[in-house]
């Protein structure tokens, strides 16, 4: 069970669901069967435009493209998955890491939308499955945008001390974990906080390691790739990361944003540039 309470869970779908009333374009809510259970997948902009496919990070569902969402859509079909045993529409179900069953899901996924081939962005835990996907079929994605991915590099721990400690002081304990963990301050974001404190109340998050990507994998990685990482990021060690990109992935584009956090912000026109090639 991936909630703590089926109430918790219920109410953390009613609040998404209230989210994508509010989408800021038009969507079709797509349901996809695959071998991993329902899939959940928010489909926006042209039909016949070249499609991006979204794979937001863990403890999230697709409204962390909110932001997002409306320039993208303007150049191109996007495709934003609501991951399998995350917080979102689609199924619960957690195969293991480091397994081809996560590929073998998004071969699901992109054969049943009738793609070929896609390009990709993905965010912390996405970014480590869009990793994953273009070591394993590369053949299917044509540019790969990763925002503070995981399987890089270290992961790190140190933040959780922080927020066990802070766990006792309520409501004001569970924001103040938020701005410590990922960067999203209450004061400047208040409704996104607040959801995502909803969530780290009511939701059980994944607790094994990300398997690290070896240079071998790294080095086949042939299509262009933009990764984009903050300097603060509690949860991966992102001068590392940068310095392993750029020696296992020499033609990618690298930035590292020094004063930024794990949740990554305002890069809507940097990927958008990446992805028009």
């Amino acid at each position: 069970m991936i909630y703590k309470t089926d109430a918790g869970g219920r109410e953390i779908r009613r609040r998404y669901r209230e989210v994508l009333d509010g989408w800021p374009v038009e969507a079709e809510h797509l349901r996809v069967p695959a071998r991993e259970g329902e899939t959940f997948v928010l489909a926006c902009g042209p039909r016949d435009a070249p499609p991006v496919l979204l794979l937001h990070g863990s403890g999230t569902n697709a409204a962390m493209w909110r932001a997002d969402i409306a320039e993208w859509a303007r150049h191109f079909r996007v495709y934003a998955v609501d991951l399998i045993g995350e917080p979102g529409l689609s199924a619960p179900s957690r195969p293991p890491l480091g397994s081809d069953a996560y590929a073998s899901w998004l071969d699901d996924v992109l054969d049943h939308l009738g793609l070929a081939r896609v390009s990709v962005v993905g965010a912390s835990l996405g970014g480590w499955l869009a990793l994953d996907y273009a070591t394993r079929r590369p053949a299917r994605v044509s540019r790969l945008a990763l925002l503070c991915p995981g399987g890089i590099d270290r992961q790190k721990w140190g933040w959780v001390l922080p927020a066990l400690l802070l766990r006792p002081f309520g409501r004001w304990g569970l924001l103040r974990s938020l701005k410590v963990v990922a960067g999203v301050d209450h004061r400047r974001s208040p409704e996104i906080a607040d959801y995502l404190a909803l969530i780290f109340m009511q939701f059980r998050p994944r607790r094994d390691r990300l398997p690290v990507f070896g240079d071998e994998a790294l080095r086949g990685l042939t299509m262009p790739v933009r990764v984009i990482v903050g300097g603060r990021d509690a949860m991966f060690d992102s001068r590392e990361t940068v310095d392993r990109v750029r020696d296992a992935i020499p033609h990618a584009e690298v930035t590292l944003l020094p004063e930024v956090a794990h949740s990554i912000a305002g890069q809507t026109g940097a990927v958008l540039a990446f992805l028009r090639g």
